[in-house]
């Protein structure tokens, strides 16, 4: 359902002028992006732990590498561009990241020998880990879905030790730490699509403080400082 608000204010200084009255956001509702995301993370999550703890043969490599760049990078993306609309950072900035870093990490698996390591690829892993520790940072009270982002970063950060050092040890242990995250991201997932489709049972998703406020406020409260926001002011 469609809302509009008049941002003027009896407090507002700018109340007297026409324009100002006369200003309506429109805010268009779209459903919780994070499932889909979640969902596709988990995919790619666990078909490469499959590579790393040998499940799977190396010549199998590229039908994983091309079966996450037509699923779980487009659907992070599309996720990600309603993130944005929805001013969800981990929706947003969150599952932008991840795409990319599964795409990097999908075509240079298409591009080198199987099962061979990548200094390049470990870097660039390491730098993927550090970055999306910032969309966490904003993620304000929504715990479950910050885990799922830091387990994300550390499995890109161990995954990128094994490119760096070459090592057996660390590559199995990249495996295993991404099969726990494609564990938590099914959960993750189940969870925000029961939430999203009000089911009569509810799992624990460990919302805070900020997080509470859709489900706690009503509609006024919640949008009053929207004429501030991203996109509805005048710069961003």
């Amino acid at each position: 359902m469609a809302e509009s608000r008049d941002t003027h204010r009896d407090d507002d200084p700018d109340a007297s002028r026409p324009h100002v009255k006369q200003t309506r956001i429109m805010l268009r509702p779209t459903g919780n992006p994070l499932p889909l995301a979640f969902l596709s993370l988990a995919v790619a999550t666990v078909g490469f732990s499959a590579l790393q703890l040998g499940i799977v043969g190396p010549d199998e490599s590229h039908i994983i590498a091309v079966a996450v760049l037509v699923l779980t990078v487009p659907l992070q993306l599309l996720s990600a561009v309603i993130g944005f609309g929805a001013r969800d950072p981990i929706a947003g900035t969150g599952m932008a990241i991840v795409s990319g870093v599964w795409a990097m990490i999908a075509v240079s698996t298409l591009l080198t020998t199987p099962g061979a390591s990548s200094p390049a690829l470990g870097l660039l892993l390491q730098v993927a880990a550090i970055a999306l520790l910032v969309p966490v940072v904003a993620a304000r009270g929504k715990v479950l879905a910050s885990m799922v982002l830091v387990g994300s970063a550390v499995r890109f950060s161990v995954t990128g030790i094994s490119h760096l050092t070459g090592a057996p040890m660390w590559d199995a242990v990249g495996g295993i730490l991404g099969m726990l995250l494609g564990a938590l991201a099914l959960y993750a997932a189940l969870g925000f699509e029961l939430e999203e489709s009000a089911h009569p049972v509810q799992l624990p998703l460990t919302r805070r403080k900020r997080a509470q406020v859709p489900f706690r406020d009503s509609l006024e409260e919640q949008v009053d400082q929207i004429a501030s926001e991203a996109g509805v002011r005048r710069q961003l």
